[in-house]
């Protein structure tokens, strides 16, 4: 094996786990970018990776949702988790509209241009 392939110089590099701050600011760029601004959880599941590249950790299955990746259960968070302050729905980026569809707010699209 020539040097250059031996596996003491060949090291896996690792992406960190997204954070759940991460896929929030992501999805709210999903439902900027959408009709109406409005999403279906998953239509926002099916997007997410086209815009964000998944580690393999990310990609693991979720130990307390069956059939679920790591990254898929940290998109249903973002509702679970809106009394952290951090939260786009605590924050008023993005409301409920309907069972499992959210939208994003006139406070998340001036978020998103601040940001720009």
């Amino acid at each position: 094996m020539p040097p250059y392939l031996s596996t003491s110089i060949i090291r896996e590099v690792s992406m960190p786990r997204l954070t759940e701050r991460r896929v929030g600011i992501t999805v709210l760029h999903i439902l900027a970018n959408r009709p109406n601004g409005e999403a279906t959880v998953e239509v926002l599941k099916a997007e997410l990776p086209k815009h964000i590249d998944l580690s393999t950790d990310d990609q693991a299955g979720s130990e307390t949702r069956t059939n679920e990746e790591l990254w898929e259960q940290q998109v249903r968070n973002l509702k679970s988790h809106e009394p952290t302050s951090t939260n786009i729905f605590h924050q008023g980026f993005v409301e409920v509209v309907a069972r499992g569809v959210w939208r994003i707010t006139p406070v998340g699209r001036a978020y998103i241009a601040a940001a720009a």
